[in-house]
């Protein structure tokens, strides 16, 4: 090699995303990690990419959905993530969900394979060793005891962490349909997907009570003491935090019975409902949607046995816990995602404080994009602002407003939204309908017009 490679830490989907683009662009990279050598208390294999949480990558509406913007914008930037995802898709309604099986064996496979990228198995017990000189921390919300604390003593901030909490998922073949029933909502397909993609449990007013009631009075996970101040991720509660803010919360959130029609008893409006959403592609597992859970094991059984067409089902696995550790990226990343402190330092993921795989993979695209235009001397302008990529950049590095009135940061982990994006101009007559959807057709079709003017530049700037 002619110059040191770029140093890759972490094998998760930024890192392997961010891998595969600078791979992709002429550059060599190693890819450094832990698994399986230094287990994690989520992961349950070695593959790259693993997904430990939900099996969905949400909307993949490009016109009305920002999610959906970021997963176009990634398929036109040649993203492994979304080739994999694509390659791997199991019906979803509306949404991207993946097999994840498959989905991981893609990633490995297409990274193993590649002639440009090493991967090394081990840890990286602490901060990269100084010859490493381009270098991206992908590390993930599961960041090893050792690096997060040298990254501690090299920032000066304390620790930033929170729960992610894992749904539990079903055994197909164990669900009652008798009681239950296939649909989307509203009848919506999605990719792969034709409108009767989620299985729906309907509950009662008397059932739906009774089962809130035992959320509460169910017996959760002790923390340990170190753990007792962690917050909560707002987009991925327990399902018992939800319930304890308020009798009808789930019925607003994952229970809602909107869009939905029994079609054992057409005429009678469930008063909740619980979806289902397939989880693997054979289709011989079901996840049950926004039921994260602290709940032990044996109430969790015991509970969820409660829901009617669950009764006798039987569990591949139950929800859980694990730690997200993230940094106050405001203030210690700049606006390319490099460590202020130690510059050569590249940070992309769930650590910088993007939520989401997608998000995740985003971050990782752009930072393998832009340590192999540094490492061949070119140069290289992040997307702007007016596009999905570039609303994350402009989030985790400054786009935050910070509260002072409490002695922590306020910076918390954020999903992209509309809400990320500048402003757009409507047409002063539209009713609110209207409105709603214009509003999400001028955010998109600006984002894309601007992403492929970007790609273009970049390209350019690559063939010189």
């Amino acid at each position: 090699m002619a110059k040191d490679p770029i140093h890759i830490v972490g094998g998760g989907l930024a890192g392997s995303e961010g891998a595969w683009q600078a791979a992709e662009a002429g550059v060599p990279v190693v890819l450094h990690e832990m698994r399986p050598k230094t287990p994690t208390e989520a992961h349950k294999t070695d593959g790259l990419a693993e997904l430990v949480c939900s099996n969905s990558f949400r909307a993949d509406d490009k016109d009305l959905n920002a999610v959906g913007l970021l997963h176009e914008e990634m398929r036109r930037a040649g993203s492994l993530v979304m080739l994999a995802a694509d390659r791997h898709k199991v019906p979803a309604g509306g949404a991207l969900a993946v097999d994840r099986e498959g989905f991981s064996w893609e990633v490995t496979a297409r990274l193993s394979q590649h002639p440009l990228v090493t991967i090394m198995r081990g840890e990286v017990a602490g901060l990269p060793p100084p010859e490493w000189r381009h270098v991206i921390i992908a590390s993930g919300p599961l960041t090893s005891p050792r690096l997060a604390e040298a990254l501690r003593a090299l920032t000066g901030e304390d620790d930033l962490a929170f729960f992610d909490a894992i749904a539990p998922i079903v055994h197909r073949d164990t669900i009652d349909m008798s009681i239950a029933w296939f649909q989307s909502r509203y009848d919506k397909p999605g990719p792969g997907g034709s409108g009767k993609d989620y299985i729906n449990c309907p509950l009662n007013y008397e059932q739906y009570q009774v089962f809130v009631g035992s959320l509460l009075a169910g017996e959760k996970t002790e923390f340990k003491d170190w753990e007792r101040s962690t917050p909560y991720f707002d987009g991925c509660l327990p399902i018992e935090v939800m319930a304890a803010r308020g009798a009808e919360t789930l019925r607003h959130g994952p229970m809602k019975p909107r869009g939905l029609t029994n079609a054992h008893d057409p005429d009678h409006k469930p008063y909740a409902v619980v979806q289902l959403r397939q989880d693997n592609r054979l289709g011989t597992l079901y996840n049950i949607v926004g039921f994260q859970t602290k709940l032990k094991y044996a109430e969790q059984l015991r509970i969820f046995r409660t829901i009617p067409g669950l009764e006798n089902a039987e569990f591949a696995r139950l929800g859980g816990l694990h730690r997200n550790t993230f940094l106050n990226s405001p203030k210690l990343l700049d606006g390319r995602l490099r460590l202020t402190v130690d510059p050569r330092l590249t940070f992309a993921g769930q650590i910088t404080g993007v939520e989401g795989y997608v998000e995740s993979a985003a971050t990782g695209l752009l930072a393998g994009r832009m340590l192999a235009a540094e490492w061949s001397g070119q140069h290289f302008d992040l997307p702007p602002a007016t596009t999905a990529h570039g609303a994350l950049v402009n989030h985790v590095t400054g786009g935050h407003i910070p509260a002072t009135d409490g002695p922590q940061s306020s910076f918390q982990p954020m999903n992209i939204n509309f809400g990320l994006f500048p402003p757009v101009k409507l047409p002063a007559r539209l009713r609110h309908g209207e409105k709603q959807i214009a509003r999400k057709r001028a955010y998109t079709s600006r984002a894309l017009e601007d992403f492929d003017r970007w790609l273009g530049r970049a390209s350019a700037i690559a063939a010189e």
